[in-house]
């Protein structure tokens, strides 16, 4: 890096958008940005990687450490590679992570995940929303008028209500991305009551929450500046980074859950992203996370749902309880993550003559009203599916901001940004394994990294959904089909013991045993994780295709925990059969047992009307989808 030390003094600043905001809350986030650091939202430079990367020293990581806010924490040495590649993005634009430098490295807590159905995350979101005291800040790509939005409408509706009795108003601010032929003009389009209203959104009139202060915002950069970040911050105390948007779909999906300090730079990425002025102003501006205690953490009876090890193990343990569901129309607030555990448990408690596979047939049916049969064997009675993954107590771990900015422009050089670099320094630096789970895997700056890896003895597994937006990822640039890249990658293995350390799965759900087409809308999967070497994981609303590489705005998390991880993939395995029965043929392809590929799949090889149609699919991946 040229300018090193002008990069240590912007991350040791005390100066950020989130202080100047405070002091002058009728200033925009976007001109704010642009004073601080002549950058903002809508400058998206054209940002082509090196030709090579410097292998970082111990004095680079020694500057690592100190551009981060990791107070008595230990990154690892990972940890700080990672850290180390993306702040490189930061000299030629430092905003490049959608918030200020001062704000890229911090620290935090991860209580809980939630691996599960949509409808799941959007439930512990509308948990969240109900228990607002100030302000809820709220960012996901598309909304949709849907039993899943519903959920959010009936927390909305509850949230007046309980601040109406209070005395107090809320502060709630919407952003979702909705394409408007304005937005050629001005991507940030606020959005008045009377379209809100309508019945392809569905947001509550201001009638229905008259407690509430209600902002919405459409963002789009067209044509292919897509807003794909999904995430909340409720009361600058706790953050989710999510893979779901809001709209009913089959997806089994990710949500982390986590507090501490690094709340404040999920705040404040909201803020960037808004850009405009905030009307009115958000009243947490004053108190930030990091002079707050992590509320989960607080509560006695969360500490009581572990073993004296650590482990939860609660999902394989019957209970009495007889608890109504949370559902959309018909909602049952919890007030505390407990509470949720405890409703859950008794919601997946089997009836009479039900096996547990038919209890996760029946959660899983349910999002979409489906009638679909399972085909699993009985589970392994040590580990039951169950959508709440909590974390145990432990003291604050590391955590960076691993996102990028929407770049609309239809090439491929929007690359070096820190989400990309991440993702590639943990696969360069791993030295035993990789695990990574995304609807699609194809980024043509992704597939040499893996290979390299192989390459070195590195194991690579990676989870993928059979069909996800096929026929767009057959447009020319797009990458290809699952099929097809996982074949491009086995065909450049030169030996069997290369070939043997890339395992390639097809995303099978908890109560099957084989993987489902995408295109039959019943069982997929748009997790998006990658961990490396069981320690250091990035998650969040990230994809591993042309798309989240090199175009839409992306919002992840890099977390530096064992323990953390560790959790993590015992959720995936505990969530989904993938291991078990998804397991992918050195061609690229998943056969059942009768050696036929799944119904649906194109194969590796397409036929010229199925490459036609890919321009449909191109539609959906504009959306988001």
């Amino acid at each position: 890096m040229a300018d090193a030390q002008l990069v240590l003094q912007w991350c040791q600043s005390k100066d950020s958008i989130s202080t100047h905001y405070a002091a002058d809350p009728t200033k925009t986030p976007g001109d704010i940005a642009d004073q601080l650091y002549k950058s903002h939202h809508l400058k998206s430079p054209s940002t082509k990687a090196p030709a090579s990367r410097k292998t970082a020293t111990l004095e680079d990581l020694q500057w690592a450490r100190q551009c981060g806010n990791f107070g008595n924490t230990q990154p690892s040495e990972m940890f700080l590679r990672a850290y180390y590649d993306l702040l490189q993005c930061l000299e030629g634009d430092a905003v490049a992570n959608c918030c200020s430098p001062s704000l890229c490295g911090s620290t935090g807590f991860v209580p809980l995940t939630i691996i599960a159905p949509l409808n799941d995350q959007l439930r512990h979101m509308s948990n969240l929303i109900v228990r607002a005291k100030r302000e809820v800040l709220l960012a996901t790509n598309f909304w949709k008028h849907s039993g899943a939005s519903e959920l959010v409408n009936d927390a909305m509706i509850e949230l007046s209500r309980r601040a109406g009795a209070r005395g107090e108003k809320i502060v709630m601010k919407l952003m979702y991305d909705r394409g408007d032929i304005k937005q050629f003009v001005t991507p940030h389009q606020d959005v008045d009551e009377k379209t809100w209203t309508t019945e392809a959104v569905g947001l509550p009139p201001m009638s229905k929450i008259p407690n509430i202060d209600f902002q919405v915002l459409n963002f789009h950069k067209p044509p292919l500046g897509t807003f794909h970040s999904k995430f909340m911050v409720v009361d600058r105390e706790i953050a989710t980074i999510s893979s779901n948007n809001i709209m009913d779909n089959d997806n089994v999906e990710m949500m982390t859950h986590i507090e501490g300090p690094i709340v404040d730079s999920v705040w404040e990425t909201f803020l960037f992203s808004w850009h405009n002025k905030l009307d009115p102003a958000v009243p947490c501006r004053d108190t930030t996370a990091l002079s707050k205690p992590p509320p989960t953490y607080q509560d006695a009876s969360f500490k009581q749902l572990f073993e004296p090890d650590g482990s939860f193990r609660l999902p394989e343990r019957p209970t009495d309880a007889n608890l109504p569901e949370h559902m959309p129309g018909d909602p049952h607030f919890d007030d505390s993550i407990v509470g949720e555990i405890d409703r859950m448990r008794s919601v997946l408690r089997p009836g009479p003559g039900e096996s547990n596979a038919d209890v996760v047939c029946r959660h899983l049916n349910k999002p979409t009203k489906l009638d679909l049969k399972p085909s699993a064997p009985p589970q392994d009675p040590n580990l039951h599916f169950f959508p709440f993954v909590p974390c145990p107590p432990i003291p604050a771990v590391p955590i960076a901001m691993a996102s990028r900015k929407p770049y609309s422009q239809p090439n491929n050089h929007s690359e070096f940004v820190p989400q990309n670099e991440a993702w590639l320094s943990l696969i360069r630096n791993a030295r035993r394994d990789i695990f990574i789970q995304t609807p699609d895997l194809n980024a043509k700056t992704l597939l040499p990294a893996l290979l390299e890896a192989v390459r070195r003895g590195v194991e690579i597994t990676y989870y993928v959904c059979e069909g996800y937006n096929d026929l767009g990822e057959l447009l020319p640039g797009q990458g290809g089909t699952n099929e097809m890249a996982a074949r491009s990658l086995y065909d450049e293995l030169a030996s069997p013991a290369e070939k043997a350390l890339l395992k390639v799965f097809f995303y099978v759900a908890g109560d099957q045993d084989h993987p489902i087409h995408n295109s039959f809308k019943k069982r997929s999967c748009h997790i998006k994780l990658l961990i490396a070497d069981g320690a250091v994981a990035v998650q969040g609303s990230g994809n591993q295709d042309t798309q989240s590489w090199y175009h839409s705005q992306e919002v992840n998390i890099m977390v530096d925990s064992v323990v953390v991880c560790r959790a993590w993939r015992e959720g995936i395995e505990r969530n989904q059969n993938t291991a078990l029965f998804g397991r992918a043929r050195e061609d690229g392809c998943w056969y059942d047992r009768e050696g036929k590929l799944a119904e649906g799949s194109m194969g590796t090889n397409p036929s010229r009307l199925e490459r036609v149609k890919g321009a449909f699919g191109m539609i959906q991946k504009a959306r988001g989808a």
